[in-house]
Formats: structure tokens, C-alpha cells, sequence
């Protein structure tokens, strides 16, 4: 993080983040974190929904959306991976510095790189709330609804984040959700607490 292009100044904008918050709450992003199937991205669009609803500014970033376009260019190594946690953590830190809710939902399986995306917000005074959707492994096979999982078992998708390569769970997230036990207005509820300390 903190790396740039060569030749360029940062030229510093007219309007300060807190003339942008005074319409509303400051900026912030809440990065949720979880195996594959796990229930990151409905968990997400349904904070999006209940932020809007509620006249907060948010936009989700999903990762398989971001994979369309942004990210498109990237695979699933290691530093593909890492570079997608970069790349998704500087937008969100944007969105935040523009007074948004960025909910990022992105399995972002190394502790390091959520890290990294931690520290990037911290260098500019912005809130970051990581939130562990903790699913087991045993229910995301179940659910599966990309066929990943049943892909990865038939040997058809190597390097697959909870069978062959792996997913290092936060040590001190924020928040941890367990979709398997509790409903989804619960846990939107659960989020939207931690939102205004």
C-alpha cells in the first residue's frame, strides 16, 4: 500500500471530507469476509438495501461483480488474489472518503491482505469494520450455488479458497455472523449496530 506511478502529485481537493459528511454520517467500509457461499454478498445487498431505505449513502462492492471489470484482468494466485483485496480496498477507501457506506464483499482469504486494506483506511483517518461471515464449510459444499465447490472435489478447479488452498480466518474481526444459526434481518441488524459507535 501507499505505493504510486512515478511523476505524478497528489493535488489535494477543494472540498474536505467533513463538508462532504455534513450532509450525513462520515464515510466508512465494512469488508465482509468468508469462505465461498458463505452469505457475504446477501448479507451485503441486503445492508445496501437497509442503508439506502434509511437515507445513508452505500454501495456494494461485490467481488464476483468486480471481477467484470475492475479486476477483471486478474486470476486466483496468491499475488492475483492479493492485488484484488488492493485494488478493491482503494476504491473503497474512495467511496468512504466521499461519505458512503462501501460494504465490500470479497472472500479475501489472506490475513495479510485484509491487513493491508485495514492499514490503507487507517493512513486516512477512515473506519474499517471486518466482518467474519463464519459459515462452515460443511453448509458453503452444501449451498454451492455456483457449482464451485462440487467443481473444485472433481479435481476441475484447483487452488479453490477451503479445499486446496486456504482460508485464514480473522483473528479480531469487528463483527462474526453465523448465517447458519441466526436470520438475515439479524444480521444486517448485527452490522448496522456497529455502524455509529
Amino acid at each position: 500500500m501507499g505505493e504510486h506511478s512515478e511523476n505524478v502529485t497528489w493535488h489535494a481537493p477543494a472540498v474536505t471530507r467533513e463538508a462532504r459528511a455534513q450532509a450525513g454520517a462520515p464515510g466508512l467500509t465494512v469488508w465482509l469476509t468468508g469462505l465461498p457461499a458463505s452469505g457475504k454478498s446477501t448479507i451485503a445487498a441486503a445492508l445496501e438495501d437497509a442503508l439506502l431505505k434509511g437515507g445513508r449513502p452505500a454501495y456494494l462492492l461485490d467481488g464476483d461483480n468486480l471481477r467484470h471489470g475492475l479486476n477483471g484482468d486478474l486470476g486466483f494466485s496468491a499475488a492475483d488474489r492479493a492485488e484484488n483485496v488492493r485494488r478493491s480496498a482503494e476504491v473503497a477507501r474512495l467511496f468512504a472518503d466521499a461519505g458512503l457506506v462501501a460494504l465490500v464483499s470479497l472472500v479475501s482469504p489472506y490475513a495479510a491482505d485484509r491487513a493491508r486494506a485495514r492499514a490503507l483506511h487507517a493512513r486516512d483517518g477512515l473506519r474499517f469494520l471486518e466482518v467474519y461471515v463464519n459459515t462452515p464449510l460443511e453448509e458453503c459444499e452444501r449451498r454451492d450455488p455456483k457449482g464451485l465447490y462440487a467443481k473444485s472435489r472433481a479435481g476441475e478447479l484447483p487452488g479453490f479458497t477451503g479445499i486446496d488452498d486456504p482460508y485464514e480466518a480473522p483473528e479480531r474481526p469487528e463483527l462474526e455472523l453465523r448465517p447458519a444459526e441466526q436470520g438475515l434481518g439479524e444480521a444486517v441488524a448485527a452490522v448496522l449496530a456497529l455502524l455509529d459507535p
